[in-house]
């Protein structure tokens, strides 16, 4: 059974940063790529960045990009997500996923992630 544990959110102001963490556990954590989204109330859920198997592949939505920085560490089985300069419209709650299928690449599809985490609220103020 898949578990992912979402941790790290909070309150920061614009400029700040954020480190949020997920530790998986259930499966072979290196087979199998990982995202994170996020959701703001009132919107779908979208893709933030994701990391290939390996970790030597990543990509990010253009919104983040230069800003969030997505790693991840198999020896303990966790994904990162390093947030920089943040903004009020990062507020959401942020979700990591794992893919259902050992994919290679980096994945972007949300219909590719079967397992999620429960969120972690990331709030920026202004």
């Amino acid at each position: 059974q898949v578990q992912l544990v979402e941790s790290g959110g909070g309150l920061v102001k614009a400029g700040g940063s954020l480190r949020l963490a997920c530790a998986a556990s259930g499966r072979t954590f290196s087979s199998y790529a990982m995202g994170w989204f996020r959701q703001a109330p009132g919107k779908e859920r979208e893709f933030v960045a994701t990391i290939s198997a390996s970790g030597g592949s990543t990509a990010y939505a253009d919104s983040v990009k230069g800003r969030f920085t997505i790693s991840r560490d198999n020896a303990k089985n966790t994904v990162y997500l390093q947030m920089n300069s943040l903004k009020p419209e990062d507020t959401a709650a942020y979700y990591c996923a794992q893919t259902t299928l050992a994919w290679r690449g980096t994945v972007t599809a949300r219909e590719d992630y079967g397992y999620w985490g429960q969120g972690t609220q990331v709030t920026v103020s202004s």
